[in-house]
Formats: C-alpha cells, structure tokens, sequence
C-alpha cells in the first residue's frame, strides 16, 4: 500500500462531513481534486470503503473502522510535530475559534500576525451562523467565539474588536433620494432576509419592529454572500453589515440607501465562557490581541470611517 497523510485526512473529512462537496469545501479544495483522492486512495483496498445510494455517499463499516485508523495516524503525526516545536521553544496546540458567517470578514485580520508569529499553532476555525457558533460556545467546543449581537443566556467575558454598521444596500440601478421616509422606501423593495438563527437577521428584525416597518415582500437566504449576489443581481434589497460590501461598494456595484436610523451600530466581540481555563495558546491570543488590536483596526479597517 501507498496512501498517502493527504488522502488520509481528505477521507477522515469525507467521513465527518458524509460529503465530497462539504469536505472539499472545509479543506479549500475543489470537488473533483477531492474525488480523485478519494479514489486513488480506495484502489489500494479491495473492500469497498464508501457507497454511493440515490446520489448519497455512505461509509461502510469497513470504511468506520480505516476512518477511525486515518484519525490515529493524524493525530499521531500532530504530535510529532507538536513534540519537535516543543523541544525548540516554541508556542504549540490548537486554536479553536467559532464565528458567525459575516465574521469571516473580519476575524482573519486579526489572527494573520500572530498565526505568523508561532508556527507551532493548528487553527480551527468554523464559520456559521449565530445559533451554531453559540451551541458550540455553551457546549465549550472551542476556545473564543466572533459574535456581533452578544447571547444574553450565556455568562460570558468579551473583548470588543471593531464596530459592526449595518445598512441598507441596494444594486446600482435605482436613484434614491436623500430624507426619504422608512413607510415609504419599504413599501415596494422585496426585502431579502438572512436564515433564522443569523446575528444579522436578528438585528434587521429588531430594526423593522421598532420603526414599526411594514414589509411588503421578502426573500430568505442562507448565507450573506448568497444575500449579497441577489442584492447585485436586482432581486430585491437588504440590511447588511459593510464589512462584507467593501468592494462593490468601492466598484460602485451596490450602494448605501439613506433611510433614517441607519446604520445600525453593533460590536464585533471575541467572547469566552466567563471562568474558562484558557490554554498557553489561548492565552497568548488574547494577550496578542489586547496589545496590536488599536493598529490592526487602524491597518487594517481605515476604509470604515468613510461611511
């Protein structure tokens, strides 16, 4: 046999995810690069390690019992690794982050210099929408969470990062005037709404029922980069943190309607379960961040204050 540490952790991810697509996109792969191990890997054995059934992948038990063997041999080889950099002096283990899907435009920024700096730490990062990243917080999967609207449930400490502002955005095809009413800007535009369970759909609720806004037409989607490519495309208008406009709103793509009381102001707070035993790793992350944060938002985020 020949396999190789690639197609075993591409097939370990198969296993978790019971997807091709989903495993391609956690690893940041294509789907067909994913195939291709996935079966150069299955031609070294001769008992079938998956089936396919009405379009659906399974794992065989067989396949159970190689997935649960390629997890040894993974984390084995994390250990190598961790016990080498150990023994140079340097910072090892895992940082393991949840944050809401909008997040992924601002989280990255602040972990480049120090991911930079120790090349002895695995981050895990999952991006999803505010009910996962906070389960996964309650249930205390992972070290610190990117929230933008903070759980009122959880007994939690914060450190803010950067304002969140959330407008109203349209394509570029319509003229709107300034000082126009909310009744009136709302009664027409389909209004496209992010999945229940979203940070930003819940800001963009609390938003219409306080103005006691009537909308008219609406649209749900699941993520805000589909939310984000229906607004270009002209199927209606939506509430949407900058952040994650930047550049169709430099391009001149969509654009910023005026409607009195917006933006909507929030915070982008890294948050922790309150008395939560960090790790040497976590630790430093925290302290990485409390001392670069103020030039990391000054680098990095200047482009902010324009709206």
């Amino acid at each position: 046999m020949n396999y190789t540490l690639n197609q075993l952790q591409i097939f370990l991810k198969i296993v978790q995810t019971r997807s091709v697509t989903k495993a391609a996109e956690e690893l940041h792969l294509t789907q067909p690069a994913v195939s291709i191990q996935l079966k150069n890997f299955q031609e070294q054995f001769q008992i079938p390690l998956t089936e396919v059934v009405s379009r659906r992948i399974y794992i065989t038990d067989f396949g159970m019992e190689i997935a649960e063997t390629a997890e040894n041999i993974i984390n084995l080889v994390y250990a190598i690794n961790y016990k080498t950099l150990a023994y140079k002096g340097q910072l090892i283990g895992k940082l393991k982050l949840s944050v809401v899907s909008t997040g992924k435009y601002v989280m990255p920024y602040f972990l480049t210099d120090f991911m930079k700096l120790h090349d002895g730490i695995e981050l895990l990062m999952d991006v999803t929408n505010k009910s996962k990243v906070l389960e996964s917080l309650e249930n205390n999967e992972v070290d610190f969470a990117l929230v933008s609207v903070l759980p009122t449930s959880l007994n939690i400490e914060k450190l803010d990062l950067l304002q969140n502002k959330l407008y109203l955005v349209g394509n570029a095809d319509t003229n709107f005037k300034k000082g126009l009413k909310n009744e009136t800007i709302f009664e027409n535009l389909p209004l496209i709404f992010r999945e229940k369970g979203s940070g930003t759909r819940q800001t963009m609720e609390s938003f219409i029922a306080n103005n006691n806004i009537k909308v008219l037409k609406k649209m749900e989607l699941a993520s805000n980069e589909a939310v984000k490519q229906a607004v270009l495309a002209g199927l209606g208008y939506s509430i949407m943190p900058l952040i994650g406009i930047k550049n169709e709103l430099q391009s001149k793509e969509l654009q910023i309607i005026p409607v009195k009381g917006l933006p909507i102001k929030t915070t982008w707070s890294l948050v922790w379960l309150k008395g939560k035993s960090h790790t040497p790793v976590s630790v430093s992350f925290l302290e990485h961040l409390k001392k670069e944060m103020d030039s990391i938002v000054h680098d990095k985020f200047t482009w902010y204050e324009q709206y």
